[in-house]
C-alpha cells in the first residue's frame, strides 16, 4: 500500500509532538543564545520545520502549533515560571536547572494552562518523551513530577 521509497523512522512522530521538541529547541536557542521570538519562528519556518539543515532532516511539524507554543511560553512567562517554581523541591530554584529542561517545562506548562483541548495525559507524556531524548537520568522524571504537579493543580486532574 505504501510506495514510498524512503525508509520510515521505527516511530513516526505526529505533526503536533514535532512542534513540540521544535518549540522547546527553539525556547532553549532564545534562553541561551537571547534570540528573539520573531527571528526564531522565522528561522524556524524557513530552514528546520520540514527542512533538512547540516545533513539532519527535521519532522514535518504542525506550524501553528510550533508557534502557538513558543509565543505563548514568551508572553506568559511571568505566569508560568511562578507555577513551576511552586510545583519544584524547596531547596531548587527555577534558575537552577538545566536551560533544556526549563524550555520543556515552559511549554508543558503552556499547554497545561492554555490548551484545555488537549488532555492532561498526552501533554505529560510528549513532553517527558522530550525529555527522555535528551536526557538519561532523573531529568524525565522531574518533567512528568512537576507537570503532573501543575496539571492537578490548574486542571484538577492528573496524568492517567
Amino acid at each position: 500500500m505504501n510506495d514510498d521509497k524512503t525508509e520510515r523512522p521505527v516511530k513516526t512522530a505526529n505533526q503536533r509532538g514535532a512542534a513540540r521538541l521544535a518549540a522547546v529547541q527553539a525556547l532553549y536557542q532564545m534562553d541561551v543564545g537571547g534570540t528573539g521570538v520573531l527571528e526564531i519562528v522565522a528561522e524556524y519556518e524557513a530552514h528546520r520545520l520540514g527542512q533538512e539543515l547540516d545533513g539532519a532532516t527535521y519532522l514535518k511539524a504542525d506550524v501553528a502549533w510550533f508557534r502557538s507554543i513558543v509565543s505563548g511560553v514568551v508572553r506568559d512567562q511571568v505566569r508560568l515560571d511562578p507555577l513551576i517554581a511552586a510545583a519544584l523541591q524547596d531547596d531548587w530554584a527555577l534558575s537552577r536547572l538545566d536551560s533544556t529542561v526549563r524550555a520543556i517545562l515552559r511549554a508543558g506548562v503552556f499547554e497545561i494552562t492554555d490548551r484545555k483541548d488537549v488532555p492532561v495525559a498526552v501533554i505529560v507524556t510528549e513532553y517527558v518523551e522530550i525529555a527522555q531524548a535528551f536526557f538519561d537520568d532523573d531529568e524525565p522524571k522531574l518533567v512528568n513530577a512537576v507537570l503532573d504537579r501543575i496539571a492537578k493543580q490548574v486542571r484538577g486532574e492528573a496524568k492517567k
